[in-house]
């Protein structure tokens, strides 16, 4: 870690986002700073948070709304870091080449500069979540992004379903446990089956956050959102942004169908003490795992 901070005040952004990219980002701004103003040291903006969910559809126009890193997004919201002097989590769809995109956590420091990407590693492929028409997967691994908050464990949206990124993260001494997302109801799903989709969400991070001993931080946005093509009945994007503890304690928790700034204060002493009681990583047995690196086992 390379901070000497013990509680560290986050912030997550759950927010709606409208047809107009501009009025979005301004948006996102107003509320960057209204965080700074609240004492957030991080802020956190949920996944492609400057336009409405695109990959709802396939549409090859949509590719124009990807942008190299550095670029002109990167370099507002890396601006607005160092002038607010905070770390800074964005999303952004990365040009990286000509028909090679990835959806990108970027990570500005206190002084605006990028300290670290991850592209997402996991990408979905479901009816509403056209990813893998848009991006590629990630090539840059589970590594913490090392920044004078501690060394934060990103990763986005789908990768939260799986245990092995988490793991992976706090093995290469990941602090935190970080996953911007853009996730949400079908609306002609019944309410009981809504319900144990969002609680399944939940409880599969907060088992990301006891399993590792880390605090866990994750920040939906929220709203409908109509599918241009009107193949689907669109994505009811159900918020519910959360703070957990390292032993999956709910620090904050946002509402299924408001904006909200979440604040909430970590104490980063905290997974040490844990760790001390519920030592899952002294007790792995790291001898008998290889077969987690087969598809299946017939």
């Amino acid at each position: 870690m390379t901070s000497n901070m013990t509680v560290l005040n986050v912030a997550l952004l759950q927010q709606r986002c409208q047809a107009d990219r501009q009025a979005t980002i301004d948006h996102s701004l107003n509320a960057i700073r209204q965080a700074a103003k609240q004492g957030a040291d991080l802020v956190v903006l949920q996944e492609l948070h400057s336009s409405p969910y695109f990959c709802q559809t396939q549409n090859c126009d949509n590719f124009d709304l990807a942008e190299p890193i550095p670029g002109p997004s990167s370099e507002l919201f890396s601006a607005i870091a160092a002038e607010l002097k905070i770390v800074l989590v964005c999303s952004l769809f990365e040009r990286r080449a000509a028909g090679l995109y990835h959806n990108t956590a970027v990570v500005f420091e206190r002084d605006g500069k990028i300290a670290g990407c991850y592209r997402k590693m996991h990408i979905p492929d479901d009816p509403g979540y056209n990813e893998k028409f848009y991006f590629t997967p990630g090539d840059l691994g589970f590594t913490p992004i090392p920044t004078s908050v501690g060394n934060l464990g990103v990763l986005v949206c789908w990768d939260q379903w799986y245990p092995e990124a988490a793991r992976l993260m706090a093995l290469a001494g990941a602090d935190l446990l970080i996953y911007p997302t853009a996730i949400g109801w079908n609306p002609q799903d019944d309410a009981e089956e809504q319900q144990r989709q969002r609680d399944a969400w939940i409880t599969v991070q907060r088992g990301h956050a006891i399993a590792n001993g880390l605090p866990l931080l994750s920040v939906n946005r929220v709203g409908f959102e109509a599918d241009p093509s009107g193949h689907t009945a669109g994505a009811q994007f159900w918020g519910s942004s959360f703070v957990a503890g390292p032993q999956g304690e709910l620090l904050a928790e946002a509402s299924s169908d408001e904006e909200e700034i979440l604040m909430a204060k970590i104490d980063l002493q905290r997974s040490e003490r844990v760790r001390r009681i519920w030592p899952f990583l002294r007790d792995r047995r790291i001898d008998a795992y290889a077969d987690l690196s087969h598809r299946f086992c017939d």
